[in-house]
């Protein structure tokens, strides 16, 4: 009866209902959607903050850039070790420290001790433990679904990370106007323990040993990258990746300056464009999740890009907040329909033995890339305005898109031939 249940689901739902009929994949979600959402009203908090502490584009990228730069450095390792231990104890242990810091953070600032420096400090150790544990949370979707569910499971990761991205600056923006941001904080420490509970409850099966002698972790860390540097289309698709991410992405960090400053809007503002950055994502979400294999991912991933750097133009030229809302919203959804696509390629094309390795440098590109070009334009903010450096990076953006384009044919050929894997062991 439960099987034709989640037979009946599956059919009606489209992928996000092949997603969900999958019974460890429900209960690493039930968990998982309130650490997001936790996660975001931590993110809102960190950078309004940040900007309550300094009014500095210079400080706000810097802190930005503190979470996200230790990608760097342990998203690889975290790759080797993810291909080598359980996907789950790392991300049990990952999970676990991320509640202490919140919680530090919590007490630092409810007590008035918070200053720019320590507030930097915690961020980045936040974020090494995110960037370790993010290639086992990247690759266990592989564990928790059936191959032919694989697309739509990624699909559905990013419409609830998006979801959470609507729903989070708005719990954020309530909580940090009424009782500060020190109480938003200890919000996503206690939704850290939702996703604990639900990651002990997950029922998966022992990984399979390696055939091979063990290497050391850093001969680990080179095979990944050398396999994708070698493969036709992941090296390709995870260079598009670095070039927008640095060149675009990255304005979402400077988002509390631009409310501020440019809308004059304060924290509702950075709420509400957080939320339509979010609205945006959910929409293309919906729109990615219902598609039925990898076919026609390609093109969407590559002028995903292009839909991003023209909608960073459109929010980062005006002074109108409801044209820059809409801006952010179309830059929401072009974010999920490139990165989604290139996740989900990635994925299907790379072989399971090395998968959290390459996965590994997919979120050092996402995770990375913005903190690099955060630290970039809010240094340059300084001096030329806020709106200057984003229209600058979208110009290089489009010159990234352009060259990527023009090789879009082979690159398709290798990530959606299902066989292209197996011709890089």
């Amino acid at each position: 009866m439960t099987f034709k249940a989640g037979h009946w689901f599956a059919a009606h739902t489209g992928g996000f209902g092949r997603a969900f009929s999958n019974p460890n994949y429900r209960i690493y979600q039930t968990g998982n959607v309130f650490s997001l959402i936790g996660t975001w009203v931590q993110r809102v908090a960190v950078g309004w903050l940040a900007w309550e502490l300094t009014h500095s584009p210079a400080w706000l990228g810097a802190i930005a850039a503190a979470e996200l730069a230790p990608s760097l450095l342990f998203g690889p390792i975290g790759g080797a070790v993810a291909d080598r231990v359980s996907r789950q104890a790392l991300l049990r242990i990952t999970q676990s420290m991320l509640c202490v810091v919140a919680a530090i953070m919590a007490v630092c600032t409810l007590t008035d001790v918070i200053t720019p420096l320590l507030l930097l400090g915690l961020n980045a150790l936040a974020g090494v433990f995110v960037s370790f544990g993010q290639p086992a949370r990247l690759s266990m979707v592989r564990d928790l679904v059936r191959p032919a569910d694989l697309s739509a499971a990624v699909a559905t990761n990013s419409v609830l990370f998006n979801t959470a991205r609507f729903v989070g600056p708005a719990i954020a923006g309530f909580v940090i106007a009424h009782g500060g941001a020190g109480w938003a904080f200890a919000l996503n420490g206690i939704s850290y323990l939702a996703f604990i509970i639900a990651l002990y409850r997950l029922n998966l099966p022992p990984r399979t040993p390696r055939t091979r002698a063990p290497a050391s972790l850093f001969a680990d860390m080179r095979e990944g990258i050398a396999y994708a540097a070698r493969h036709p289309g992941v090296g390709p698709i995870l260079l598009l990746l670095i070039a927008n991410a640095v060149t675009v992405r990255s304005y979402v960090e400077l988002l509390p300056g631009f409310a501020d400053v440019v809308f004059g809007k304060g924290v509702d503002g950075l709420a509400a464009l957080t939320a339509s950055i979010g609205l945006g994502a959910i929409a293309a979400g919906v729109f990615v999740g219902g598609r039925n294999g990898f076919r026609g991912l390609t093109r969407l991933a590559i002028d995903g890009v292009f839909l991003l750097a023209a909608a960073s133009i459109l929010f980062a030229a005006t002074e109108n907040f409801w044209i820059g809302m809409a801006g952010a919203a179309l830059s929401g959804a072009a974010m999920v329909v490139s990165g989604v696509a290139m996740q989900s390629l990635i994925q299907g094309a790379t072989d399971p033995a090395i998968l959290s390795r390459v996965l590994s440098l997919y979120g050092l590109s996402f995770r990375a890339g913005p903190a690099a070009g955060a630290l970039i334009m809010g240094v340059a903010s300084e001096f030329y305005g806020l709106q200057a450096p984003v229209i600058a990076g979208a110009l290089i953006c489009l010159v990234a898109w352009f060259w990527t384009r023009r090789r879009m044919t082979e690159i398709a050929a290798a990530l959606e031939d299902g066989e292209s894997a197996k011709s890089q062991t």
